[in-house]
């Protein structure tokens, strides 16, 4: 199948889309920056004024730090994600008492102009929701050891610790983006619509957005089906990695090599296995089951299925139609 005949719902149609309805709005995008900033300056200042404070760095983290963040959907979900560096005494020290040590924290340097109830603390942040706007921010600890790159390790709600760097995160996003244009970042989001939408009528489909992220960067390294991913062509790029998850079965194993060699990541049976990029002992897709997988291999499949009804649309109509399977009623949001 191919989306050449496409005739109805082109490129333009759908970035159209993605700039009405999915990216962050402009002066939203810079919102969340000031108010990050804001959280960081406070935290940066009490740090100064108290040497014995065990939180070392923050650093803006997450979807919006890497411009790939899309607009909310009643009022759900964190604006904005900052990794707080902990330098902690005890390596082994449980999770619970992280996260309600950095609660506290937050709740000292925010003092009386916020209400307790705006600290909402989950199995890995500190969610800090400012009244005026409506903004959450979540504030993720970061267990800090001192190695470079920002490296550290993340709590997880099972007390494990797991290697991530922030800014090598950033580094091998913006290295994609540098080399394929602004597209490439846009159709991570286009796509990232696509399953919000479809976890609305299937709540059991699992699909992270970091591995929306890592699906699409490995198409850009290697390609699909002798072609590279066209980030300047929608419709197409949806295709092509609509085409990759059915025809791999997504068991094929992706690893990058942007900062250790392939041979590093470790064994496992895991039924998907798309390694972090920055750690090899991290598959990205851990705890999804084989019907975690065959669930989302279907749904592409469905979802390629409805794209070839859109390309051989008698009318405009019946193209938008199909194309509204995709990314709901809005569409395309003219």
């Amino acid at each position: 199948m191919s989306m050449a005949g496409e005739r109805y719902v082109d490129h333009g149609v759908l970035k159209a889309f993605a700039q009405n309805k999915v990216n962050v709005p402009a002066e939203e995008a810079k919102e969340r920056r000031r108010q990050v900033n804001h959280l960081r300056e406070r935290l940066e200042n009490y740090i100064a004024a108290h040497p014995d404070f065990d939180l070392v760095k923050l650093r803006a983290s997450g979807s919006t730090a890497k411009h790939t963040a899309i607009r909310r959907k009643s009022g759900t979900g964190s604006d904005a994600d900052v990794a707080a560096y902990l330098c902690v005494g005890d390596p082994d020290v449980d999770v619970s008492t992280v996260l309600a040590w950095l609660e506290e924290r937050c709740k000292e340097v925010y003092g009386k102009t916020k209400d307790a109830e705006d600290f909402k603390p989950s199995d890995h942040a500190v969610g800090i929701t400012m009244r005026g706007s409506g903004l959450k921010i979540d504030v993720v600890p970061v267990l800090y050891t001192g190695e470079p790159d920002d490296r550290g390790y993340l709590v997880t709600s099972k007390n494990t610790k797991v290697l991530t760097s922030v800014t090598l995160h950033l580094r091998f996003i913006e290295k994609r983006k540098g080399e394929a244009g602004d597209g490439y970042r846009e159709l991570i989001r286009l796509l990232k619509a696509w399953i919000r939408e479809s976890k609305v009528a299937d709540p059991q489909l699992r699909c992270k957005s970091f591995l929306i992220e890592l699906l699409v960067a490995h198409l850009w390294d290697v390609g699909w089906n002798g072609k590279p991913l066209q980030v300047d062509d929608y419709p197409a790029a949806i295709e092509q990695v609509l085409s990759y998850i059915v025809r791999t079965g997504l068991k094929t194993q992706i690893v990058f090599t942007d900062y250790y060699k392939a041979n590093a990541v470790s064994t496992t049976t895991d039924p998907i296995q798309v390694w972090d990029p920055v750690n090899p002992e991290n598959n990205v897709a851990r705890g999804y089951s084989e019907l975690d997988r065959l669930r989302l291999v279907n749904h592409a499949k469905t979802t390629l299925d409805t794209l070839t009804m859109a390309a051989y649309a008698a009318n405009k109509g019946e193209a938008l139609d199909a194309w509204r399977e995709l990314f709901g009623p809005t569409f395309p949001g003219e």
